[in-house]
């Protein structure tokens, strides 16, 4: 892949200390999780979204907790990966990436481990995007859920699904497999283990290595929910166009 070009308009100070994981860097999409590829859906014409908390608990300031790092702060990989991510999703450079990415190498390691999950699992992408986005509406993090409807429309998640992802396994329309995949996220979510029926009813479907799989995938969006919240992760305005 060749070297991303770096926008003018980014900051001009040099990265301070070590960006380099050691092995050497990898700013290939597939090196950096998600790929930013994958990001880039257009974020347009989302419809209706459920009613989702932006800032933390009760009684908490909604402003960010830690402000989105500039290159200095986050290093010149980081930076590029933000920079490619939020042209090819039409948003600013993610808020996500810029926060996470100021503790460097845990950003590099985050983004292969969860990269490794979506989208180069072994669940079909349509129900990855799935059990995300049941995930993020449990949660209530609207920053989880806006995306994954965009990167959803690619993997095939239809408006219906969408909103059938609300109500939940019991919604008219799923197939036996994605209602035992979504009966075992709320099971997750709601208790941190699968009961014997629900683990019974996923083993019908899924292989052990799905049922791995899936029980990392609901638990490390769970964990990813938290941290966006906990650290009031703020939204990505789309990027304006340049009139010409």
């Amino acid at each position: 892949m060749p070297e991303p070009h770096v926008p003018p308009n980014g900051p001009s100070a040099s990265p301070s200390g070590p960006d380099t994981p050691p092995g050497g860097s990898d700013l290939s999409p597939s090196g950096l999780g998600a790929s930013l590829g994958e990001l880039g859906a257009s974020p347009g014409g989302l419809g209706e979204l459920p009613s989702a908390r932006l800032g933390g608990s009760r009684g908490s300031s909604g402003a960010a907790r830690i402000s989105p790092g500039g290159l200095r702060e986050v290093g010149f990989a980081n930076w590029t990966a933000a920079q490619i991510a939020g042209l090819v999703g039409g948003t600013t450079p993610p808020n996500l990436f810029l926060t996470l990415g100021r503790h460097r190498r845990l950003f590099r390691a985050w983004g292969r481990f969860g990269g490794r999950l979506m989208p180069r699992g072994i669940l079909p992408r349509r129900e990855t995007e799935l059990v995300i986005l049941r995930v993020a509406h449990l949660r209530d993090c609207a920053y989880e859920y806006e995306h994954h409807v965009r990167l959803g429309r690619r993997a095939g998640v239809d408006s219906g699904d969408v909103a059938r992802i609300a109500e939940g396994p019991a919604a008219f329309g799923w197939t036996a497999r994605e209602r035992a995949v979504l009966t075992a996220v709320d099971h997750m979510h709601a208790h941190g283990d699968l009961d014997d029926p629900a683990w019974a009813g996923l083993r019908r479907h899924l292989s052990p290595r799905e049922c791995i799989e899936l029980c990392m995938l609901a638990a490390h969006y769970e964990m990813l929910a938290t941290v966006i919240t906990s650290l009031r992760i703020q939204p990505d305005p789309p990027r304006r166009r340049e009139s010409r």
